[in-house]
């Protein structure tokens, strides 16, 4: 009798899931999401993937897919996927973390997590940085910037789904009272963890406001050079033209790029390579992936 009970309740899960893959149709087109042009995302997500290919001039030729729906935050990432069941995109992992209305993938077999981030196994890893013009002269700004880079500011990293840069040797917080205000604009993807950081460094410094201006990786830096932000905020590495210019980079964490897809996708694992060919253009619907 319990075997046949037992046998009936595989029997109704199986249907259950046959149901819910056949919700889903793999011939539907891919509905690609993508950053804009000038996001940090973007160029840390189509460098480490291989969408990005150097042209005859040497120069990086970038070949997201044209026909892509491209979107100029995090939060418009995930909305958008959340809304359609055939799309994909790619979003800071400590912001994918901290939502439920989209599915990280896999990557290469590999779990897209702070760990494996930490042990290099995740394969679309990159930095998350601070941005000054040369060395800091403002009070304010160098007294934020030493408490990011402290034991209490790194804690605030690792609490958040980031992998903090910290080491035996890294410092405690040791600031003296201030009163003013600082600038800090940038990345949308940094946006979140820096929210969390000028909490944590207003219950020191109570005095201190921080306009906090979430304008993208590009215009994080072109604001610190040009004096619009004591810091910025850039989710990727300086370009060579940008340090040129005076810009200096800190990592303060290591942050993974999720590739994300709506809960109801079945899908569970892309290779690097699957990646690429659909946020080229090459493969265009679900059921391609297999062939």
């Amino acid at each position: 009798m319990k075997i046949r009970k037992l046998l009936a309740i595989v029997a109704a899960l199986t249907m259950v899931f046959s149901v819910a893959l056949a919700a889903f149709d793999a011939s539907q087109t891919i509905s690609v999401v993508s950053r804009e042009e000038g996001s940090g995302t973007r160029g840390a997500f189509i460098e480490l993937t291989g969408i990005a290919t150097k042209g005859a001039d040497g120069k990086e030729v970038d070949n997201t897919y044209l026909e892509a729906d491209f979107v100029n935050s995090t939060s418009l990432v995930m909305t958008t996927v959340a809304s359609n069941e055939y799309a994909i995109g790619y979003a800071s992992l400590s912001s994918v973390l901290a939502n439920d209305t989209v599915k990280a993938l896999k990557v290469n077999g590999v779990v897209a997590s702070t760990e494996d981030i930490l042990n290099q196994s995740y394969p679309i890893a990159r930095p998350f940085n601070i941005v000054t013009k040369g060395e800091l002269t403002d009070e304010i700004a160098k007294d934020f910037y030493a408490f990011i880079m402290s034991k209490e500011g790194q804690k605030v990293v690792g609490e958040n789904g980031l992998v903090p840069v910290d080491t035996a040797e890294t410092p405690a917080y040791e600031g003296k009272a201030l009163e003013g205000k600082l600038t800090v604009g940038g990345s949308t993807s940094v946006t979140p963890i820096m929210e969390k950081l000028a909490e944590a460094y207003n219950v020191l410094q109570p005095k201190v406001v921080i306009d906090l201006q979430s304008t993208g990786s590009t215009a994080g830096v072109t604001g610190t050079l040009d004096g619009t932000y004591q810091l910025g905020m850039a989710s990727r590495g300086l370009k060579d033209s940008e340090k040129e210019n005076g810009a200096v980079g800190t990592v303060i964490a290591m942050d993974g790029i999720a590739v994300i897809v709506h809960p109801d996708n079945p899908i569970e694992d892309l290779t690097v390579e699957q990646i690429r060919q659909v946020f080229i253009g090459e493969v265009t619907t679900w059921d391609a992936l297999n062939k």
